[in-house]
């Protein structure tokens, strides 16, 4: 989880410091067993249309993104224990700490991701 990523909307910065979880390991283990997000805002996992809070020890926002970084779905407040169902259209997603995605982004909207 090396790549690091920030992400807009329209000129609105939606997390500035995105960690990337491109590896099967990264993939696997994700936010498990961890306190926050610590110095990153989101974490992005590739290849994924599907998530669960197993072994979360907080609650997270969910944003489901297409191969074309249009959000699909959106989970705000998504509390540990949870899964959510297949998103066939989702190609990644991005996980925030709950409570902090911003209430103007919608499903619907596109978003840039941009190397940092």
């Amino acid at each position: 989880m090396k790549n690091l990523l920030s992400v807009e909307k329209e000129g609105l910065v939606v997390a500035a410091h995105v960690e990337v979880a491109n590896s099967i390991k990264e993939k696997t283990i994700g936010l498990m067993f961890s306190q926050d997000l610590g110095e990153k805002d989101a974490l992005l996992i590739e290849s994924c249309n599907s998530i669960h809070t197993f072994f979360m020890n907080y609650p997270i926002d969910v944003v489901f993104l297409s191969n074309e970084n249009k959000i699909v779905k959106i989970f705000r407040n998504l509390k540990p224990w949870r899964m959510t169902l297949m998103y066939f259209k989702a190609s990644s997603v991005l996980e925030f700490m709950g409570g902090t995605l911003d209430h103007s982004i919608e499903v619907g909207d596109k978003l840039e991701l941009k190397s940092v």
